[in-house]
């Protein structure tokens, strides 16, 4: 039998090495070289996206052409005539009306706007102009130096345990407790500006045994200490109906007292928070009088929730009855959509009525007009004119509109 050869197999394959392969680019050219000329056979490819918008506008009028149209002045009716939209989707749409031009205010955004919100923020200190959103923001935080600039400082933190349903102010049954050192820092920050008029606020306090009114007074009398000279308007609640606060407060070396009814009898369950009301505010106005008959008392209305025109009348009647000095108003504008609507956008000239109409009737001092606030700048103004006046032994009934200078009259 023949023997079989062994077949071997190699398990380990004998490594071929190829020869490297160069791939050179058909259009390759040496550095530091020009770029090859496209030959006019060669199209570019074309990334341009269609510009059917831009190419429409473009057609049109220019920019200069634009700003440089001769203005047209409309007749009141027209100017005062309210505009409406349809905003929404396709079938879905609704009417809204548009915001009247007498109540469109300029974005806050100057130098002194921002100094003054930085020293704010550098003392954890809050303002009713920015938690109630007010349209007067770059009016009385824009001044041409911190002396001429007002902020209404809001004591006691940003949150409130009341629900107003105007009032874009936070709230919460447990708010955060008061910072022992406001009162020091408040005074510090209005002694650093040089201020010669200061408006203090504070939000509702219903969950402190005296609802913070000695921290509010306590407030007062350490701007005194700091600047003695400095007139001090404070704007208060009506402490849960309690007089011997109100009293406290009033005693606490302030100059004028102001705490708003907010709108008629009528409306105010409809409007304020259930703890608060009409009767009540006017007892905290009078008990302010009794403990300091030389104090002036202030307090602030809004039009456009409804009201009528003899509810108004009645309501001004009532101020009248307890004494107050001051009255204002305002244009009610809604903050959010969470809020209650506007039921109408009351003209310039209805505000002019009602300010004469309250003069008519004895009130020391007026400003009316759709962007007024119940700290409105001019009214400080007028009201540290009166303050001046009474201390140099005269009395003198002061008034304005929305649109006068009142540096220029209270001179």
């Amino acid at each position: 039998m023949a023997t079989k050869a062994a077949r071997l197999r190699c398990l380990r394959p004998s490594t071929i090495t190829a020869p490297p392969v160069s791939f050179v680019p058909h259009n390759a050219r040496p550095f530091a070289t020009a770029a090859p000329e496209p030959s006019a056979t060669e199209t570019a490819p074309s990334h341009r996206r269609p510009t059917t918008f831009k190419d429409r506008l473009n057609a049109g009028p220019s920019f200069t052409e634009f700003v440089s149209a001769p203005e047209t002045t409309l007749p009141p009716d027209e100017a005062l005539e309210l505009r409406t939209a349809l905003v929404g989707p396709a079938g879905q749409q609704k009417e809204i009306t548009r915001l009247p031009s007498w109540l469109k205010t300029p974005i806050a955004n100057n130098s002194n706007y921002k100094k003054i919100k930085s020293d704010l923020r550098g003392l954890n200190l809050h303002t009713v102009c920015e938690e109630a959103r007010c349209p007067n923001i770059s009016d009385c935080w824009g001044g041409s130096d911190k002396s001429a600039a007002t902020a209404t400082i809001m004591l006691m933190g940003d949150t409130c345990t009341r629900g107003c349903r105007f009032c874009s102010v936070k709230t919460s049954r447990a708010p955060p407790p008061l910072d022992a050192h406001e009162p020091e820092h408040t005074a510090e920050a209005l002694s650093r500006w040089g201020l010669g008029y200061v408006v203090l606020t504070s939000v509702d306090r219903d969950d402190l045994p005296d609802g913070g009114a000695s921290h509010f007074a306590e407030t007062i009398m350490k701007i005194k200490q700091k600047a003695p000279s400095m007139r001090v308007e404070a704007l208060t609640g009506d402490y849960a109906g309690d007089l011997e606060m109100v009293a406290r407060v009033a005693a606490s070396g302030l100059d004028v007292y102001a705490h708003n009814v907010e709108t008629v009898e009528e409306l105010t369950p409809m409007v304020r928070d259930r703890r608060a009301g009409f009767r009540q505010s006017l007892r905290v106005l009078k008990k302010a009088k009794e403990v300091r008959p030389e104090l002036i008392t202030k307090t602030s209305i809004m039009l456009g929730l409804g009201e009528t025109e003899e509810q108004l009348w009645e309501a001004l009647r009532e101020l009248r009855k307890v004494d107050v000095d001051v009255v204002t108003f305002g244009q009610y504008m809604r903050p959010t959509k969470r809020h209650m609507k506007v039921h109408e956008y009351v003209t310039p000239t209805v505000f002019e009525m009602w300010r004469q109409r309250a003069l008519d009737m004895g009130f020391l001092y007026c400003a009316s007009g759709p962007l007024v606030r119940s700290s409105y700048k001019a009214g400080e103004a007028f009201i540290e004119n009166v303050l001046k006046k009474r201390a140099h032994g005269s009395h003198t009934a002061v008034s304005t509109g929305a649109g006068l200078d009142a540096e220029s009259i209270a001179a």
